[in-house]
């Protein structure tokens, strides 16, 4: 029974840093600090090769990305004109 108490305050505890971590990163987003990690390769790049006849998977290996990286980099394109 007290093994199961100590789980439950564990894991209420577990929440409550979990929130905290939340708001925290939240808040940093809000203040333009948090980013995440810089892009290897430019959405330019990636754009001017597909532009010049390039597929995806050529990319992929020569980029050393994903192909989601490329996926992104596409809808960023697009996307701008969609929100005028």
């Amino acid at each position: 029974m007290v093994i199961t108490i100590l789980g439950a305050v564990a894991d209420m505890e577990l929440k409550f840093i979990k929130d905290r971590q939340r708001s925290g990163i939240d808040a940093a987003k809000a203040d333009g600090i948090y980013k995440g990690r810089k892009k290897n390769v430019d959405n330019v790049e990636i754009l001017g090769r597909i532009a010049a006849g390039a597929t995806k998977a050529p990319l992929v290996r020569d980029l050393n990305i994903s192909r989601m990286t490329i996926y992104r980099a596409v809808e960023v394109q697009s996307s701008p004109s969609d929100s005028m």
